[in-house]
């Protein structure tokens, strides 16, 4: 969603690099260029006047003349005034002390409130509470079905005792989960409500009287993303009418211009606390204001997929397979590749982990024409081969391949490719494990110029170096064989034939050959 404003930032501070000192001038144009760029981007202009005032203060001052890298302060100064924007730090559900909690979601018809209740109720067991989803939305058509289903696909409770489809108290039944929820020991309470397609009397007077009957611990406000200005319109009048603790941005996913996301925070005082950005029920986690400035300026944001690591693989695992590793390459099978590999799946769409990474920006049209499917027919090619190939594909030949080939629907060819593809990804991996470093980068500890090289770079270095002169040959060699002897043959001589410790100098004699080139005084 924020791709357009990521890409005008990135070109604006572009314009910056490689200047030693920035005039006044050059900061007037590089905020002319961002309040172009946030307007484009839909956000307030309330919002974008103080953004420019704040940035351009900042700027003018001593934290940039003085800056060893002026274009980098400016940078910095950008994420700074961003996350003042976005919320600041982190906002966390406030728990009640005595159980249940509350939560009440609220929101315009279409916000995705429902798909939404399923996302927090799934995402609050994984944090290890027991929460129950509470059907109050008795207006749309097929909204308690609705959530229903998005219930069990979430794996969460339910509580459901009107049909809906427009009869029933709403009220009533928000009244009675709290007493359901305690008898049934859920400590959460999510209480879906209903919405309309605009802000009317109605709606307003029904969630504010839910409000009043189950006192809520948070009311959390659902925003559609892709709405454009009337988000903050919305946000505005819901706060004047019914209040809400927080703002849950749905739909992020889209390619909407997201400047309206980016206003409401600043605009409602009320902080951004979730986004969802996917259809997905696992398309969903805590709103980071720092971490979301990061990514809209293209420095990525590897702390959520440290995270999102951490949360899908098992550091027994981890360890194992670095053990295996360490042992070396042939103890990594394609077996362990394929585990790796469904893994990192479970990790979500391997675009938005690439995206993730710092300075993927660049390259962000071939990540987002990167085909899914390639990792499945990875996978097929793997489970078409028998326990022995996988265990080792040295034994992999042409009629094997023709048959793995035909197991899984593709060309003998991307047989060829993956096992070849798998040997050196095989190598590298087993290299890093045994701290030889990444390939190619030499001289930086942890990245390269490991044991490994090191003892390449010793076998291949010259010996030393012969004369080319017959005569001087021979003298060198029998000097050395003299030395030899002569360190040998006394427990005292030292290194090359010269005295050792304690030895007396007197005994020690130049050979006959050196002793003819010296001049006559010294022999």
């Amino acid at each position: 969603m924020f791709d357009t404003l990521s890409d005008r930032l990135a070109a604006t501070f572009k314009n910056l690099r490689g200047k030693g000192r920035l005039s006044e001038a050059d900061i007037d144009a590089t905020a002319r260029e961002i309040r172009i760029a946030l307007l484009e981007a839909d956000v307030a202009l309330p919002v974008v006047r103080a953004f420019i005032t704040h940035v351009k203060e900042r700027a003018l001052g001593a934290e940039v003349s003085q800056a060893l890298n002026p274009a980098q302060q400016v940078i910095k100064i950008v994420n700074d005034e961003l996350i003042g924007i976005l919320g600041g730090e982190t906002r966390r559900l406030r728990f009640a002390k005595q159980p249940p909690t509350v939560i009440m979601l609220a929101g315009l018809q279409g916000a995705g409130k429902t798909t939404l209740a399923g996302k927090l109720g799934r995402w609050l067991q994984a944090q290890g509470h027991a929460p129950v989803l509470v059907a109050a939305d008795l207006q749309r058509p097929n909204a308690v079905n609705q959530l229903e289903v998005v219930a069990e696909r979430a794996g969460v409770a339910v509580f459901a005792p009107e049909a809906g489809n427009g009869s029933g108290d709403p009220v009533q039944v928000a009244k009675d989960s709290i007493e359901f929820a305690r008898t049934k020991q859920h400590d959460v309470v999510i209480v879906d409500t209903a919405g309309r397609l605009g802000i009317d009397a109605e709606m307003m007077q029904q969630a504010a009287d839910i409000r009043d009957a189950i006192s809520p611990d948070e009311i959390l406000f659902i925003v559609d993303a892709m709405i454009g200005q009337d988000a903050v319109n919305t946000a505005e009048a819901f706060r004047d009418g019914v209040g809400f603790d927080g703002v849950v941005l749905s739909k992020l996913d889209g390619d909407a211009r997201g400047g309206a996301a980016l206003s409401i925070a600043h605009v409602t005082g009320r902080q951004i606390m979730f986004a969802s950005n996917g259809e997905k029920l696992d398309d969903f986690d805590a709103f980071h204001p720092d971490r979301m400035a990061s990514r809209i300026l293209g420095m990525g944001d590897m702390l959520s997929l440290i995270e999102k690591a951490e949360q899908t693989f098992s550091q027994a695992e981890a360890e194992k397979m670095a053990a295996k590793l360490a042992k070396g390459p042939k103890e990594f099978t394609l077996d362990d590749f394929l585990a790796q590999m469904e893994q990192v799946r479970k990790m979500g769409s391997i675009s938005k982990l690439l995206g993730m990474l710092p300075g993927m920006g660049q390259i962000k049209d071939q990540i987002n024409n990167l085909d899914e499917r390639d990792v499945d027919r990875t996978a097929a090619i793997i489970k078409s081969m028998t326990p022995g190939e996988r265990q080792d594909p040295n034994v992999i030949n042409g009629s094997r391949r023709a048959r793995i080939a035909r197991g899984s629907g593709v060309d003998v060819s991307a047989v060829k490719n993956l096992v070849e593809r798998f040997f050196e990804a095989r190598k590298m991996m087993s290299r890093m494990a045994q701290g030889g470093g990444m390939p190619g980068m030499p001289g930086v500890p942890g990245m390269g110029g490991g044991p490994g090289r090191q003892k390449k770079k010793q076998k291949q270095a010259k010996g030393k170096q012969r004369s080319g002169n017959p005569m001087k040959r021979k003298a060198e060699e029998q000097a050395a064989a003299q030395r030899k002897a002569a360190g040998a043959g006394s427990p005292q001589g030292g290194a090359f034939g010269l005295p050792g410790p304690g030895a007396e100098a007197d005994s020690f004699e130049l050979p006959k050959e050196f002793r003819d080139l010296l001049p006559p005084q010294d022999k």
